[in-house]
């Protein structure tokens, strides 16, 4: 076992990272250490990278960034009764307290006293990350490879948000196609909706709407504001407003089409977070339409992981399209370019490292896997 490994890191305020050697993180006896084979970044490490208001209130560097990754197991605390070395795992990044009361009625998504891997402790865009074994997830590498077991974490919340309505039969609009709307979009076709439909600023994004599974998409772009997406939604489902609306951005402007552009009676999701209160017409977008409207966050630990295993596993849902690039991590500067320009959607950071002496198996063995440095276009 190597003293020192590579990681990305927050090293003082300001934009950008700084890829460092660092000493190996020391276990705690409830910890297991995890070589890390992929690691993918998330919007939220976007806007640590930038350094906007919200990372400055809550980051504190030094800090070690990355929450969804994949990898096996290297080491275990005294104290570790049910992970082995040589297990291949993936990570809930919240780690919750187990004794408040959401925690203990199973509402653990909404502990107040979560601390979020990558964010409030060291994460796992480093050779190596220390996480508590409750929050360890167990994978079969003969059903995923690494880069698709790294986007579990994320692709959960797509599954929470979506899998809370019965799409089957059921016209349905996505507002907003980042990673969890296009997450999104690809459930919504597994779960047979009979008409879904995409917008968004973005048409890369669009595009991968489009191979997701999503039948018609908008560019919002000079759409005509929130009245004009509705109009669209409408003139694209037979003249009807839509069953569903999941809004997947936090914009104010998709929220107020979302309850334009739905049915009376019909069903929205809020689900984008937006960065300033927005004003709703309750009576008129609300009450006298009969919605029913669900505000959600996050995804249940570990309800959700159940669900997202047998999506992914079964090849349901197929989460390579998305997939722009995979890099080492000394390519995190080129990799959150492409990530701010917009022409990107999930990229994978591969530390390189080759942990078949513990597993038994090749890293590379799973299909869709290519060398671990190496970058790629899929």
């Amino acid at each position: 076992m190597p003293e020192k490994m590579v990681a990305v890191r927050k090293m003082q305020p300001g934009r950008g990272f700084d890829v460092v050697e660092v000493p190996l993180p020391e276990l705690e006896r409830d910890q297991v250490l995890v070589g890390v084979e992929a690691a993918s970044i998330c919007g939220t490490d976007l806007h640590i990278w930038n350094w906007d208001d919200w990372s400055a209130q809550r980051i504190r560097p030094p800090l070690t960034l990355g929450h969804e990754f994949s990898g096996t197991v290297v080491d275990v605390g005294k104290a570790v009764s049910r992970v082995r070395v040589g297990d291949y795992v993936s990570a809930e990044s919240h780690i919750t307290c187990g004794m408040c009361f959401q925690c203990r009625t199973g509402q653990a998504h909404m502990c107040p006293s979560t601390r979020i891997l990558g964010i409030a402790m060291d994460g796992a865009f480093a050779e190596y990350v220390a996480v508590p074994e409750k929050v360890i997830w167990q994978n079969d590498r003969s059903k995923l490879s690494p880069e698709v077991a790294s986007l579990q974490e994320p692709f959960g919340n797509a599954v929470f948000a979506t899998n809370a309505h019965d799409l089957s039969g059921q016209s349905v609009a996505i507002l907003g196609c980042g990673a969890i709307g296009l997450f999104s979009v690809g459930i919504a076709r597994a779960s047979g909706a009979a008409r879904i439909l995409g917008v968004d600023l973005n048409d890369y994004r669009l595009g991968l709407a489009r191979k997701m599974g999503a039948h018609q998409v908008l560019n919002a772009t000079g759409a005509g504001g929130a009245q004009g997406i509705a109009d669209w939604l409408v003139r694209n489902n037979d003249g009807l407003g839509v069953d569903i609306v999941l809004e997947m951005s936090g914009a104010p402007s998709a929220i107020d089409a979302a309850f334009r552009g739905v049915r009376n009676g019909g069903r929205v999701t809020l689900f984008g977070i937006p960065s300033n209160p927005v004003q709703i017409d309750v009576a008129e977008q609300m009450i006298f339409k009969n919605l029913t409207v669900l505000a959600l966050h996050g995804r249940r630990i570990f309800d959700t992981w159940y669900r997202t295993r047998w999506l992914l596993e079964s090849g349901v849902v197929d989460l390579t399209p998305l997939i722009t690039r995979q890099l080492g991590l000394e390519d995190i500067h080129q990799a959150m370019e492409l990530l701010a320009s917009g022409e990107a959607c999930k990229i994978i950071l591969r530390p390189g490292a080759d942990y078949s002496h513990y597993s038994g198996a090749s890293v590379q063995e799973t299909s869709g896997t290519t060398a671990a440095r190496g970058a790629i276009h899929l």
